[in-house]
């Protein structure tokens, strides 16, 4: 099946504008007004917005760095590029687990709203998947992997039909919930019950940066369009502001249609018949059950919806790492519709593993949020690094104010993964640390090489970055962020503020020279071994 085939460039700016938009608008808008609310009460409107500025500084990083490298899987190229080796190995296998995680989250949501018809998917008071969810779970994901055995057009063609409802459908729901049932005054009730860290941790815990993070979605499918330059920024930006306008409805919404009952003992106490279902369940409460029965049937599309552009993103990942050396290069097979079908086998056994240290969307959720932000966390690092050592490379999309804008997106990526806590810090990272174990005893001891080989020079403040975000979630808030309690929450913001800024540093220094970069990004320009098109030519020359 390794025949000549290659990737085709089918996806238009709409194609590319609806797969970010139809990743954004997933099982996010099902669950996440609820827990934002018990988190941070009215609060939680601001914590739409701050989660939407955070991911678009990043988004605005990678609206440049999309179009040097307009590659499928262009995250694993351009790190290579920038930090070599060692860095490159280390931040594929993250960016393999933020993708491959969407999916199980996704099909958890519908289970958790089916478990309202079909009970005994979720366990009544724990709100886990039993064996059965489990089961359900494995056989769903499955049914979404094979359809993403088909060409990317197609691909592309049903998600973008899925998108024009999933856009309308929450769009709908505000209006109808404002009609029927309408408290402002919920608005500013119980202020004093959520803590004011509550708005922070909403971000990383409520589904709120998870939501957004489907943005990348365009840049992982950058390599099958023909116009990357322009098309690319438009969809990666766009979607993150329309998502922004329509959570925010939402929240508004949810807020305002509960009964002031419901909240009578303050908005971590919050609790309503139906709440594995939330905005059904609402629905029903305030009269519109018609209504409820259209969310019912949108809790299986809109995160059926998500999941199937998710899986189309992540064998295009392990692609890429095969192109580049850091996975076995029967990853880099196409069949006969351009579809890295190995990598999608690869994507549902590892998908299935995730159900199981996390058997419930917002345990999935919180996980996926840190690792997803943690993949993207280098991209300010690239990003200045490139802008050092290729000054007069071509940059179809010049990203204004590069510094600052990266520098902030540093922090605040920084930022969400110590909201996310402990608890969650402690498994995610526990991954990439043995990751990291495991590849370095291959190097060293299983098949011995140079050690300049390794690329040590270049990725050794890796280690001490991930151990330094480990200690501050250590010694962090305790209770439901899990840590120690030594450290209070807003100090330790400013702790990883400053630690941010050095490990900024030290990570740009450590980086290729310039030569090595050039030569390392031409490389990237003439991949041609597993008959994926190269990128037009003068993209990643130096300009007149």
């Amino acid at each position: 099946m390794a025949g000549p085939a290659k990737l085709r460039r089918d996806a238009g700016v709409i194609g590319l504008l609806y797969a970010s938009l139809g990743s954004i608008i997933g099982s996010g808008w099902l669950f996440g007004a609820l827990h934002a609310a018990v988190q941070a009460g009215p609060w939680s409107i601001l914590s739409w917005i701050i989660g939407a500025v955070a991911i678009l500084f990043l988004a605005f990083v990678f609206a440049e760095l999309s179009t040097m490298f307009p590659n499928s899987g262009a995250l694993v190229h351009m790190t290579h590029v920038s930090h070599g080796d060692l860095v490159g190995k280390i931040w594929s296998w993250i960016l393999f687990l933020a993708f491959v995680s969407v999916p199980p989250v996704e099909v958890t949501a519908v289970l958790t709203y089916a478990n309202n018809y079909i009970p005994g998917l979720i366990g009544p008071h724990t709100g886990l998947m039993t064996g059965l969810g489990m089961v359900c779970a494995a056989v769903l994901l499955a049914a979404v992997v094979a359809l993403n055995f088909m060409a990317v057009r197609w691909v592309l063609a049903i998600n973008s039909a899925a998108t024009w409802w999933k856009l309308i459908i929450p769009i709908v729901t505000i209006g109808i919930l404002v009609a029927y049932s309408f408290h402002p005054s919920n608005l500013t009730l119980h202020l004093a019950s959520t803590p004011k860290s509550g708005m922070f941790t909403a971000v990383a815990t409520a589904g709120i940066v998870f939501s957004f993070l489907g943005f990348q979605q365009a840049i992982a499918l950058a390599g099958e369009t023909r116009n990357p330059s322009r098309n690319v920024p438009i969809a990666v930006i766009s979607s993150v502001l329309i998502g922004m306008l329509i959570y925010v409805g939402l929240q508004i919404s949810f807020i305002t249609a509960l009964n002031p009952n419901d909240i009578s003992n303050g908005w971590g106490h919050l609790r309503f018949t139906g709440m594995f279902g939330p905005l059904a369940a609402i629905a029903v409460a305030v009269g519109a059950v018609w209504w409820a029965v259209v969310l019912y049937v949108d809790a299986i599309i809109s995160p059926l919806g998500t999941a199937f552009i998710y899986t189309t993103g992540s064998p295009r990942i392990l692609m890429a790492a095969g192109e580049m050396g850091n996975a076995p290069s029967h990853m880099v097979r196409l069949n006969r519709h351009g579809v890295p079908w190995a990598g999608l086998v690869v994507s549902y056994v590892v998908g299935v593993v995730f159900f199981f240290p996390f058997p419930s969307w917002q345990k999935l959720v919180s996980a996926v949020s840190l690792i997803t932000v943690l993949s993207y966390s280098i991209g300010p690092v690239i990003l200045l690094h490139l802008r050092n050592t290729m000054p007069d490379a071509t940059r179809p999309f010049r990203l204004r104010a590069a510094r600052t804008i990266a520098t902030i997106a540093f922090i605040a990526s920084n930022w969400i993964i110590y909201w996310t806590g402990y608890a969650v810090t402690e498994w995610m990272f526990g991954a990439v640390f043995a990751y990291i174990v495991v590849y370095l005893a291959w190097f060293l001891a299983v098949r011995p090489r140079p050690l300049r080989e390794l690329g040590w020079r270049q990725g050794w403040w890796v280690i001490p970055y991930l151990a330094g975000m480990w200690v501050v979630s250590y010694l962090g808030p305790a209770g439901p962020m899990g840590g120690k309690g030594v450290i209070g929450f807003f100090n330790g913001m400013w702790i990883i503020a400053g630690f941010s800024l050095v490990v900024l540093w030290v990570a740009l220094a450590a980086g290729q020279n310039a030569q090595a970069v050039r030569e390392c990004a031409e490389r990237v320009r003439t991949l041609g071994s597993s008959g994926v098109e190269s990128p037009r030519e003068g993209e990643l020359e130096p300009a007149p």
